[in-house]
């Protein structure tokens, strides 16, 4: 492996590890150099699907070169997300705040790793920068970012959005039935799929006809006031960046002030940047505004994955795919 200039050795095998799994399908949650829980899980995964524990691609070149293009560097950006729902519900969008936290989406990384591979970067339009050597993420919306164009596997389109107007539920977004739109991924029929999310350990399984694991990734679960509503699901639709219709009298916790408000699509959005709707009233699948929290925290009983997780599972999934909630 090449050297990274400010970064320990312990560091550069972790954010390889990382980088590896990922590409492997059994992702360890956001990138962050600093091997954890969610990274242990991966790796048990993967040594329980293939029997094995060596791990190749992209563990010797765990990071590429990429140029921040004048569309990465001109957003747009909200300056502040505000925690209260009422203020959210006021902003055209809920976009990335800074291009830092975009490129650190797109690349599964933690801002402050791509800070510590990039010591001298401004994160500026030309400046050429180290990210991890993993498939790009887009977030879909009315205005997708420019595919990157240097860096390896760096051709993945963003999805549409899709047509449907979720509706309020516990989790965020819900009621959709617009099929599931590929992001390069081979896509196996629904009825052969089964994603199963096991409370105990924080993590989503999908498994094709055969018994095998073609994706694994770290989530986060229902807390004792919502818990996961433990049984056999379905996909009912997909939603590509949606808007959440946000119903206080959902949420235990909410404040007794609030009033139903419609809050906007983009990646800061409650549910992120996907929502997978389950026969279950009220839950589904999403992404998060949060991916550091994945696998360590809790949520009002929905399944909580990272964007890019997200939208990769939103890439194999149809109507009709069984979940399995345990």
């Amino acid at each position: 492996m090449e050297a990274l200039p400010g970064v320990t050795e312990k560091m550069r095998r972790g954010l390889a590890l990382q980088v590896a799994l990922d590409r492997a399908g059994f992702s360890p949650g956001e990138i962050d150099g600093a091997p954890g829980l969610n990274t242990e899980r991966a790796m048990s995964a993967y040594k329980a699907a293939t029997g094995s524990t060596e791990l190749k691609d992209g563990y010797t070149n765990p990071v590429v070169p990429y140029t921040v293009s004048p569309e990465d560097a001109a957003g747009p950006f909200i300056e502040t997300i505000p925690s209260d729902m009422m203020d959210k519900s006021k902003l055209p969008s809920l976009a990335y705040t800074s291009v830092l936290e975009l490129l650190g989406e797109r690349f599964h990384a933690s801002p402050k790793l791509l800070q510590k591979l990039n010591p001298d970067a401004r994160f500026a339009a030309g400046d050429v920068i180290r990210v991890p050597n993993v498939e790009p993420f887009l977030a879909p919306g009315p205005k997708p970012t420019a595919a990157p164009t240097d860096a390896a596997r760096a051709t993945a389109g963003a999805p549409a959005a899709a047509t449907a107007t979720p509706d309020a539920t516990r989790g965020g977004a819900a009621t959709t039935r617009t099929g599931s739109e590929g992001s390069g991924a081979v896509k196996p029929a629904a009825g052969d799929l089964t994603i199963t999310v096991t409370d105990r350990t924080k993590t989503l399984e999908v498994k094709d006809a055969s018994g095998a694991v073609v994706f694994h990734a770290p989530v986060t679960v229902g807390s004792k006031n919502d818990p996961l509503p433990v049984g056999e699901w379905k996909v009912n639709g997909v939603s590509r960046n949606p808007k959440f219709n946000y119903n206080p009298k959902l949420f235990w916790d909410a404040d007794p002030t609030h009033a139903k408000a419609s809050i906007p699509g983009g990646p800061n959005n409650p549910v992120g940047v996907t929502w997978i709707d389950l026969s279950k009233e009220h839950y589904g699948i999403h992404g998060t505004p949060e991916p550091g929290r994945i696998g360590y925290s809790e949520s009002h009983g929905c399944i909580r994955l990272t964007n890019w997780d997200a939208m990769r599972l939103a890439a194999m999934v149809s109507p009709g795919t069984k979940v399995v909630l345990r």
